[in-house]
């Protein structure tokens, strides 16, 4: 067989193989990534690429390789979903940057981040005043989350027939049902407190995936799907 053809039938086999490893791995590799996700994809690519191009190395081997480095952050993702200790490992957590308008220093030096970096970030954001921050966050894909302060966010209906305070981002309390007691503290709650929020909310904590504590301090809960349905009316029968 020629050469030409060869590598024609392999690169197109390797590209069904790469089209079937990003559609078990989910739509999240196409969007945000983690820093061992990007690893991944990068060598998961170069494996790819040097096999279809080089006629002497092993399709069969290379393909083993393929799926070794496409199962594992399978299996990572698959158990950060269910520990938050692991998720926290693997992925990382935002490191906030701005907080009531403050710049903290400290949180950009361990990130490596410099002054420079942070308001080319907030110029991506239309944000060119660090003023008119209030909160400011880098998440764990790289990307820069920003709240401005209520005086510079765009006009809201609502904000037409009230007075208008300043807020800061909402605290995580409850996530995938298990309570984050360093958050908690922020607050004002203890776990006492927050059981008691959610009965008066009507739920109890083993129906919440996920709640969060504004401003305000009124609590916003997520419900598990299993004990959505049994909250709202069915419709069929109105």
């Amino acid at each position: 067989m020629p050469d030409i053809l060869r590598t024609i039938i392999r690169s197109i086999m390797l590209i069904i193989g790469l089209f079937i490893i990003t559609k078990l791995l989910g739509k999240k590799q196409l969007s945000s990534l983690s820093f061992f996700e990007y690893i991944v994809g990068i060598t998961v690519g170069d494996i790819a690429g040097t096999l279809s191009m080089d006629p002497d190395l092993s399709l069969r081997d290379g393909i083993a390789s393929l799926v070794v480095w496409s199962f594992v952050p399978l299996a990572i993702s698959t158990i950060s979903l269910r520990s938050r200790v692991f998720r926290r490992i693997v992925e990382g957590k935002s490191t906030t940057f701005i907080e009531n308008g403050n710049i903290i220093e400290e949180n950009m030096r361990k990130e490596r981040y410099s002054i420079d970096e942070l308001l080319e970030q907030l110029r991506k954001k239309s944000v060119f005043k660090v003023a008119d921050v209030e909160f400011a966050s880098l998440d764990s894909n790289g990307e820069l989350s920003v709240l401005l302060k209520k005086a510079k966010q765009p006009v809201k209906y609502e904000d037409l027939a009230t007075e208008w305070e300043e807020e800061s981002a909402t605290v995580p309390v409850l996530i995938d049902g298990k309570i984050i007691e360093e958050n908690l503290s922020r607050t004002g709650l203890d776990c006492n407190g927050l059981k008691a929020k959610i009965q008066d909310n009507g739920y109890q904590l083993q129906q919440v995936f996920y709640a969060e504590v504004d401003t305000k301090g009124e609590l916003n809960v997520d419900l598990y799907d299993e004990y959505i349905s049994s909250h709202f009316p069915d419709f069929d029968h109105i």
